[in-house]
């Protein structure tokens, strides 16, 4: 009996789920697609009807989340020099937030923190690569455009700025995921955002003036 395109993108979304579920308990690459097909009830001929292998798999469950900068900045580009930082800060902050409420995300960042790429995997590695490499030169954008019209401190250059945020948002998320959420994310990560983003605001001519004095 020949199966509906409802019936067929059910069966796909089963066996994304499975995955997700066999990779975050075994890891990427001791897991195997018979585990993938017991998990999803399926038969290993059913993933790939829809799946080439285990890699193509795995890419399409990384394509069902966004990346921890590539939500954050859609909406930062395109703003006044002097609400850039702010809305920077805003964005990160809601990324956080959003990311300790969401466990499926949480659980594809955490197949992500730890997985080997080996050569199989290399496509993977290569898209997110070529995301981070994109969403840096976007942010770099920003940070010129703030600093270009006196809005980012003299101390900071854009690509410095770029590398602190980038460093900051990663090593909180890897930290929260990988070792316990031994504290909260969302209050945490936004306490340190307002301190960042503090040494980024250009400090003002009568303070410059009285620490010279």
């Amino acid at each position: 009996m020949r199966r509906t395109k409802a019936e067929a993108e059910e069966t796909r979304n089963s066996i994304l789920s499975a995955a997700e579920r066999v990779f975050f308990e075994k890891g990427v690459a001791n897991a195997s697609l018979d585990d993938v097909a017991k998990a999803a009830g399926v038969t290993r001929g059913a993933i790939y009807w829809h799946f080439s292998n285990k890699t193509d798999l795995f890419l399409e469950l990384y394509n069902t989340v966004t990346l921890p900068l590539e939500d954050m900045i859609v909406r930062d580009t395109e703003q006044p020099a002097g609400e850039v930082l702010s809305v920077i800060e805003k964005s990160a902050g809601d990324w956080l937030e959003g990311l300790a409420a969401d466990e499926h995300r949480q659980r594809i960042f955490t197949i992500l923190l730890r997985c080997p790429y080996g050569d199989d995997l290399l496509p993977v590695l290569e898209k997110q690569q070529e995301v981070d490499d994109r969403h840096t030169v976007m942010l770099d954008n920003a940070f010129a455009k703030a600093k270009s019209e006196g809005f980012l401190n003299g101390n900071w250059t854009a690509q410095s700025a770029t590398k602190a945020l980038r460093w900051m948002m990663e090593g909180l998320c890897s930290e929260w995921l990988l070792f316990g959420r031994r504290f909260d994310l969302a209050a945490e990560g936004k306490d340190g955002l307002r301190r960042l983003f503090g040494s980024f605001q250009p400090v003002p001519e009568s303070v410059s003036a009285a620490a010279v004095s």
